[in-house]
């Protein structure tokens, strides 16, 4: 008995993290600012990965009926379950109310896995994509992985340029998509290690859609920094993942073919990466203008708590108990007909 209470302090002890006060610290004179009481909740449960969720998104090009059946026993169902613009049926995803992981598969060269397991809300930046079967897309900042895979689940592209400029985390990326697509698709999809900022010169007006999920401070990871210095480094460089996030959507926008669509998505609360961006681009752009994706947030705001006081192209998921999706922020943008400046 006494070696089993053992043992369960042990696991529950690794389950434990740390959270680094000097990042707290800092995000409370932020976030109290922007967020205002919201920031109350919000920290409760970025601060506690016990009630964290994540969702479970079925593989289609190795579907299992049993995984299913197995998922509604466990008290999962299916999200999104109310009409949206875009949800294509082959984008199966599932969720619980409850705190918890499902159980991860390994990769295994040669055998596809079933799932993947993600925040539900990084699939609303797919969603408001609304790729079509036959388009050229570029996911220009793709690993791990995640949202190339959810695409994927969504529509056969005639193209997806999957870039990542990290080469260790290219590795991560080709080893997803290995773990998920059928080898007599991967001829339509390609991998880059490109500076995502030189993209839109390269490839000018070359894709249909782009998807930008940004580098940013990462409020959850950054939360549990277990080195006080590399924190503090992180907190006073801050100021400049702004200005990387803008150079690569100008790099995203030259690589958008006229009258295409971009989504740009962060997993931050701050608003200096989030609709400052997006603002700036916005307002320095004569052939940008801005998606409505309202009819989506009305559509998914049961579902995912959605912060107030955005704009009709924009939406951020707060995490709170029992909906602890998030922090994700997106926007939509469109290229105009007209030539570029």
């Amino acid at each position: 008995m006494v070696s089993q209470t053992i043992l369960k302090a042990k696991s529950e002890g690794k389950l434990q993290k740390q959270i680094c006060k000097v990042v707290l610290d800092h995000f409370e004179k932020q976030y109290i600012k922007e967020l205002g009481d919201v920031w109350t909740t919000v920290r409760e449960v970025l601060s506690s990965p016990q009630c964290w969720q994540y969702a479970v998104l079925l593989n289609k090009f190795n579907y299992s009926s049993e995984l299913e059946k197995d998922l509604h026993l466990k008290g999962y169902r299916r999200a999104f379950q109310e009409p949206l613009p875009y949800l294509p049926e082959s984008l199966k995803c599932y969720i619980s109310s409850t705190p918890g992981r499902f159980l991860a598969q390994k990769h295994r060269v040669g055998k596809l896995k079933e799932y993947y397991l993600l925040n539900a809300a990084s699939l609303l930046a797919v969603l408001a994509l609304e790729v079509k079967d036959g388009e050229k897309v570029l996911d220009m900042c793709a690993a791990p992985g995640g949202k190339s895979i959810a695409l994927l689940q969504c529509a056969c592209p005639g193209l997806l340029h999957c870039n990542e400029y990290d080469s260790l985390r290219s590795r991560w990326l080709q080893e997803t998509l290995e773990s998920f697509i059928p080898a007599s698709l991967m001829n339509t999809i390609t991998v880059d290690e490109l500076d995502g900022r030189c993209i839109g010169d390269l490839h000018p007006n070359a894709f249909d859609k782009v998807l930008l999920d940004a580098p940013c401070s990462n409020d959850k990871s950054w939360l549990f920094s277990s080195d006080i210095q590399q924190a503090t480094e992180m907190i006073s460089h801050r100021k400049e993942l702004s200005t990387i996030q803008v150079q690569l959507l100008r790099s995203a926008i030259k690589a958008l073919h006229p009258g295409g669509s971009l989504v740009y998505s962060t997993c931050t609360l701050s608003r200096a990466e989030n609709s400052d961006t997006i603002n700036h681009i916005l307002n320095s752009s004569s052939n940008i203008v801005p998606e409505d994706i309202s009819e989506m947030a009305s559509a998914v705001s049961w579902e995912f708590t959605l912060a107030d006081g955005i704009q009709k192209h924009e939406l951020l998921v707060l995490p709170e108990r029992g909906k602890a999706w998030g922090p994700m922020y997106m926007a939509k943008l469109k290229k105009a007909l007209s030539k570029e400046n």
